[in-house]
């Protein structure tokens, strides 16, 4: 089991983390902005089972590959800002269909898509796969055995103030999306910015380097 006593320590750092906007914090909002409230809270529960992947994937040692290796580092890093670039471009291009869209509510498969966008933007955060590879294991104990049990017990505190967290974030940008909806114009105003948000967020992602 974990130390009781580095429980509060880690969720604390975990906090610190997660409520500075960083690329899935920004993503939602991003989304939230273009399509939703819907489309908002499906995109943090597709990062959230990004997370979850990288937890496993640290557990079960693979994360220490992604530390040591700028090489794997990088080719992730850019992975996902190609992709964060992609959609905002999408994005931007389909800015004028956004009225439709939000009358309809959007369809199942719209959903799935933008469940499936959002865990590729999770499992590529280059900020939460630092965190879970060079600090998780920091507050493993070896002593008490179980060590990738513990990893996952950890992950499993960081994921649920993430989820708890980039909800409220997403809530709060779709709530001002509301307003904008009641004009086409300004809504397609708004569906521009969501696009340029995420191909800004990209750029950044693609030029954000670590120390080695």
């Amino acid at each position: 089991m974990v130390p009781a006593e580095s429980l509060p320590a880690f969720a604390a750092m975990s906090l610190l983390l997660i409520v500075i906007p960083g690329p899935s914090v920004l993503f939602v909002i991003g989304r939230a902005l273009a399509q939703g409230r819907r489309a908002a809270l499906t995109t943090v529960v597709g990062n959230t089972l990004g997370a979850c992947v990288l937890v496993v994937a640290v557990a079960l040692g693979v994360g220490s590959v992604v530390a040591r290796s700028a090489l794997v580092f990088t080719l992730l890093k850019l992975a996902g800002a190609a992709y964060l670039v992609y959609l905002g471009v999408r994005a931007w291009r389909q800015r004028g269909s956004l009225q439709g869209a939000f009358t309809s509510g959007g369809s199942a498969r719209g959903g799935r898509r933008t469940l499936w966008e959002g865990f590729a933007v999770g499992v590529a955060n280059p900020k939460t796969m630092v965190f879970f590879a060079a600090v998780l294991p920091q507050f493993v104990d070896p002593a008490q055995g179980h060590v990738p049990l513990q990893m996952l017990l950890l992950g499993l505190v960081f994921n649920v103030i993430a989820l708890a967290c980039d909800s409220v974030w997403g809530l709060l940008a779709a709530t001002g999306r509301d307003w904008f909806a009641r004009s086409p114009r300004r809504l397609s105003l708004v569906g521009g910015i969501g696009g340029l948000t995420m191909i800004g967020l990209g750029i950044t992602v693609a030029a954000t380097g670590r120390k080695d």
